[in-house]
């Protein structure tokens, strides 16, 4: 593994393979009467959180606990960030209290890869959502969501998603999940294809290694996983459809459309859902759809990640099962 965790772009086939097959042991500790092991006992982890986040704030701050680290949270409102202090001032600061990773999440596109190589800090870096460029813990726990229910628990060990067809439906022009499950599935061997308004698909994505549609309804029958993504108002500063109810016509997913999906096909959505918009509540609420799994593997694949970011090269589990029985 790399020192830092910036892209998902960064990541090798091994690398992601890797980070899969250890969320599938640290999945098995969440299964346990203790849910925690001495991985990072005495390491330091920050969560600097620039921009409003629940799932992936609670996520991350689960995962520390539960690997036994010492956890600060930092958030921007309420700091010394809303009075001016800049990037590099903050990371000075925390460099000089001796933290080992800081886990951060900006609205600027860049800052984690800017924190990450300016010297300023002397900490694994892991990008816990930048702008709209990449949210690489999220591709990461969509993978393993996609593998464990595709391929099944034992039997995905050491698999990728190869011959897998995967589609993303929305607002991919805002989207920093898009990006990177197009980065990571790729790199896994699986084919996606992006479905959106014309006006919600980026320029230059045709040097995405990705096809893209504009029809939802000729894609569905071929997808083995149909990812959701919310339309994200707070991002935009123009008109990009005419109405709510003209997106969720063409581009919503309803029991009708997901009755063409092929029976294995799951329905997955990074959250939160505007329920009505972009997925009716019949497909939310039903069995084929993994929101609820996609959030508990999220622990997983971030245990995961800072488990082998600072951990070093011991099986984690197996160590910790070994000091339960002396």
């Amino acid at each position: 593994m790399q020192r830092h965790l910036i892209s998902a772009a960064d990541l090798t086939r091994d690398d992601a393979v890797l980070i899969l097959d250890t969320a599938e042991e640290m999945a098995r500790v969440a299964d346990r009467p203790i849910k925690k092991l001495p991985t990072l006992r005495g390491r330091t982890i920050v969560n600097l959180f620039f921009e409003d986040s629940t799932r992936t704030r609670i996520s991350f701050e689960a995962a520390e606990k539960r690997l036994s680290a010492d956890v600060i949270n930092f958030t921007a409102k309420g700091s010394s960030v809303s009075k001016g202090e800049s990037l590099k001032d903050t990371a000075q600061t925390l460099e000089a209290m001796g933290v080992d990773a800081v886990v951060i999440r900006h609205g600027a596109s860049g800052a984690p890869y800017r924190l990450a190589n300016s010297g300023w800090i002397d900490a694994a870096v892991i990008n816990a959502g930048d702008g709209t460029h990449q949210h690489p813990t999220q591709a990461l726990l969509d993978a393993f969501t996609m593998r464990r229910r595709l391929i099944g628990r034992d039997a995905g060990l050491g698999q990728d998603l190869s011959g897998r067809r995967i589609t993303i439906v929305g607002d991919v022009l805002h989207s920093r999940v898009a990006r990177s499950n197009v980065d990571l599935l790729h790199t896994l061997g699986a084919e996606v294809t992006l479905v959106a308004p014309p006006t919600l698909v980026p320029v230059g994505v045709q040097t995405w290694p990705c096809e893209v549609s504009y029809d939802l309804d000729s894609v569905l029958p071929k997808a083995d996983a149909v990812m959701m993504l919310r339309v994200q108002r707070e991002r935009m500063n123009a008109a990009f459809f005419p109405t709510e109810r003209e997106y969720s016509r063409r581009y919503g997913l309803d029991g009708e459309r997901m009755a063409r999906m092929p029976e294995h096909a799951l329905v997955m959505h990074p959250g939160p859902m505007v329920r009505g918009m972009e997925i009716t509540a019949e497909v939310a609420d039903s069995d084929r759809c993994t929101v609820v799994e996609q959030v508990a593997n999220g622990v997983s694949i971030r245990m995961a990640v800072l488990y082998l970011l600072l951990g070093g090269n011991e099986p984690a589990v197996t160590n910790a099962r070994t000091n339960e029985e002396k």
